[in-house]
């Protein structure tokens, strides 16, 4: 929602502040050179990116359109899955735990708690975890060695998507002058023409510098700032869980291991110690 805010604040500031000082709209509407830099520009991310790169490009973007998938509300249910999976564990042993572990999908434990259980790639990284735990993995530097290899992984490959957009929009102001020189070569063809005539090729030819700098700093570098934050912000989503396996496997009762997944939240994200515990209070048995 802040994405769209923010592109019409900048739309109606610059092209706004050009019509009040007098500036006609009709030069700027220039839409081959509009396809010159932004085609050359998706092209060159094609040649520069990977398969899985550039196909994950328009999911990026659509995400940064839509706002970070996890709010306080998600994390507060993620802390009370935990806090139920390590209370069973607790009380009955970690081989109670294979069920759920072994077909998460069927588990009606996970299914107390919708938004992580609809989230595939969540479910499969704790129960990974949580299934090393039941076959006898009792070192939690190791633990901690893996998990963190796992999760640089896949932060790479999120930033990976990131940096593409970020070089596409670095790429924008040098592909605007390219389309700037083709406009002014189209403007030399035709030289004999009137003066109203050469104003209005070269003024044409000309947008093409304005269209790749506004585009870049306005629009595709932004985007891809955007796309860096939400993805760090969810990197946290991932990091609380490892925070409470890792406080589990040193033997720390359920509500101690859920505060230390607590801690690694950020702080407009984070419940209360309080809302954590009236929330744990209310689940039911296990």
């Amino acid at each position: 929602m802040l994405v769209i805010v923010g592109s019409i604040v900048v739309i109606i500031s610059v092209i706004g502040g050009y019509t009040a000082m007098g500036g006609k709209l009709g030069v700027l509407w220039q839409p081959f050179e509009f396809v010159i830099i932004f085609g050359a520009a998706a092209g060159a991310l094609v040649v520069g990116s990977s398969k899985q790169v550039a196909g994950g490009v328009v999911g990026g973007i659509s995400h940064a359109m839509k706002g970070s998938k996890y709010g306080k509300d998600d994390y507060l249910e993620l802390l009370s899955m935990m806090y139920q999976i390590f209370k069973l564990a607790k009380t009955k042993g970690m081989l109670a735990l294979e069920q759920h572990v072994e077909k998460p999908d069927e588990s009606a434990l996970f299914k107390q708690f919708p938004k992580f259980f609809a989230d595939k790639h969540a479910v499969t990284f704790f129960c990974d975890y949580l299934r090393m735990l039941t076959l006898g993995t009792d070192n939690p530097h190791e633990l901690e060695t893996l998990i963190d290899e796992e999760l640089e992984t896949k932060h790479h490959e999120h930033h990976e998507i990131a940096h593409a957009v970020q070089n596409m929009a670095d790429g924008m102001p040098a592909l605007g002058i390219v389309a700037a020189v083709l406009g002014v070569i189209k403007t030399m063809g035709s030289i004999t023409e009137p003066p109203e005539v050469l104003g209005k090729l070269i003024g044409g030819a000309l947008v093409g510098t304005f269209l790749g700098v506004f585009l870049s700093y306005g629009f595709i570098g932004p985007l891809a700032n955007t796309m860096k934050a939400i993805f760090d912000a969810e990197h946290k989503y991932y990091l609380c869980m490892k925070a409470g396996l890792l406080a589990h496997l040193q033997g720390y009762a359920p509500a101690v291991a859920v505060e230390f997944a607590r801690k690694a939240l950020l702080s407009h994200t984070r419940p209360t110690f309080y809302e954590v515990e009236q929330a744990v209070q209310n689940l039911p048995s296990a």
